[in-house]
């Protein structure tokens, strides 16, 4: 029991970053795991259960504020991810995480934060879907696309702080840009289903994403670079699984389609 200690708190706490264990939901794994457990559970189990004899809410106005938050909260991460970019010695090829507590570090650091707290309240899409009924829309990919987002964003806050993942985070903020702008206009009503004919393109921006983050840490993987290989194989890795299934997803939604 005791080498069991030591190694859970090698793990948890001696390999994790010092400068990043105080913040919100950081140090202890239970935060993240009883939050994405609680998810898993409404939306797959008592979520349904509870709405079976239940009309599906609208939701309208919360759905209008909810997307202009995300739609704003992405711009900010986006910005807060481009000043990081910027940085006259910032290396797109290879940049390391700088762990120290100087201003640049720190503010590497907080974006990567605040991107992981935005993992958070985007899980809110799939409970509305649940409340609304579209349980077509809880899809495994989109669940787990979910999920396994949390918990990478957790890792990167934890352990890799910034560095080399900037870019990944640059345009995933991007991608939700215009995502949210999506169902923004969308929750205005069938009448305005006209103004999002680009809902292809959308998953389209999705498979690019993957493939530019895909090469971006095969790039460093691959080279001298500094930053961690261990992150860099798992970004990879998780890459070319959003590559496949979100692949999947658009030739099964478009191309068959355009076909019949």
């Amino acid at each position: 029991m005791d080498a069991l200690r030591r190694k859970y708190n090698y793990v948890i706490h001696d390999l994790a970053d010092p400068r990043t264990q105080d913040w919100w939901g950081v140090s202890n794994p239970l935060v993240v795991f009883s939050i994405a457990s609680a998810y898993l559970y409404f939306c797959k189990s008592l979520g349904p259960r509870l709405m079976e004899n239940r009309k599906p809410f609208q939701l309208k106005t919360v759905l209008l504020l909810y997307n202009i938050f995300q739609v704003g909260f992405s711009l900010f991460l986006a910005k807060e991810a481009l000043i990081s970019m910027t940085h006259k010695d910032f290396n797109l090829a290879c940049e390391p995480i700088d762990f120290s507590t100087t201003p640049k570090a720190l503010q590497f650091a907080t974006t990567v934060w605040f991107y992981y707290i935005a993992k958070f309240t985007e899980l809110m899409d799939t409970i509305f879907f649940v409340l609304r009924k579209k349980y077509n829309q809880v899809s495994f990919l989109h669940v787990y696309h979910h999920t396994i987002m949390t918990f990478g964003c957790w890792l990167t806050i934890k352990y890799y702080p910034g560095g080399h993942l900037i870019l990944m985070g640059f345009l995933n903020a991007i991608v939700h840009v215009v995502m949210y702008t999506y169902y923004l206009i969308s929750s205005f009503g069938p009448e305005y289903q006209k103004y999002v004919w680009w809902k292809r393109y959308l998953t389209e921006m999705q498979l690019i994403q993957f493939a530019i983050v895909f090469v971006h840490h095969c790039v460093a993987l691959f080279s001298d670079c500094e930053f961690s290989k261990t992150a860099n194989i798992l970004f990879c890795l998780n890459a070319v699984v959003f590559m496949y299934m979100f692949g999947r997803f658009y030739l099964k939604s478009y191309k068959k389609k355009s076909k019949a």
